[in-house]
């Protein structure tokens, strides 16, 4: 199968072969038809599986296909760090590079002043931590209540970092009605109930053996005295 049998658009479609890809991977090839359809997405997704383009070239296509004469926050992306969110915010403007899409970070360490300058100005996509995220909801400095797409991003390590708290307090600030996508690396009993809480008769994808890592992902292992970690990262 190729990018062109997955009913994304001439647009995206430049933007993917301009990144040298003809051939999704497993987790696009299953995610994309779903999530263009507007179903809930349950993920099995592990680093190095292709899962931001998974969901962002969906994303943006339904973004298309609904134009907002008002330029509100129609899609909602939580992740852990921010690191993931630069990252996944560089996948949307790679991919959304011939669409009038507007996206941006939000993140703490950082001052909240040009957040909250590029919120006022008007923006589409959000990708964003839940602490600041919600920092912003409490002054009032964003409006969820457009938001027609909620993807939360690497689940699991949400939950390990103390963020399912904030994220229930995330969730009481969107519509009622909208569509949830949750990509998880493993599926614990608290991912599962998350789940049940949040996504409406999800597809549920598994593209690898569940609490494995990606093919593409090699891992080392160098066991070294406590004392000589530093000298060894060095």
């Amino acid at each position: 199968m190729s990018f062109n049998e997955l009913g994304l658009s001439a647009e995206l479609l430049r933007a993917v072969e301009e990144q040298g890809y003809t051939n999704p991977t497993p987790i696009q090839r299953d995610a994309i038809p779903h999530i263009l359809d507007g179903h809930d997405i349950l993920a099995g997704a592990q680093t190095g599986t292709g899962k931001t383009a998974g969901f962002t070239l969906p994303m943006l296509q339904r973004l298309e296909n609904r134009p907002s004469g008002q330029r509100r926050v129609r899609a909602l992306i939580l992740t852990p760090t921010r690191e993931l969110a630069a990252q996944v915010n560089e996948s949307v403007r790679t991919y959304g590079k011939y669409r009038p899409v507007r996206s941006m970070e939000i993140y703490g360490g950082v001052s909240a002043r040009p957040q909250i300058t590029k919120i006022r100005r008007g923006v589409d996509v959000v990708i964003a931590t839940p602490g600041r995220l919600l920092d912003h909801v409490r002054e009032g400095h964003i409006d969820l209540s457009s938001v027609e797409m909620f993807i939360l991003d690497e689940a699991d390590r949400m939950l390990d970092m103390g963020f399912i708290r904030d994220i229930r307090q995330i969730i009481r600030h969107l519509p009622e009605r909208r569509q949830n996508m949750l990509f998880s690396a493993t599926f614990s009993n608290e991912i599962r109930t998350l789940a049940n809480n949040l996504l409406d008769h999800p597809a549920e994808i598994q593209v690898a053996q569940r609490n494995t890592t990606a093919d593409r992902v090699e891992q080392r292992v160098y066991p070294v005295d406590k004392a000589r970690k530093r000298e060894l990262l060095s």
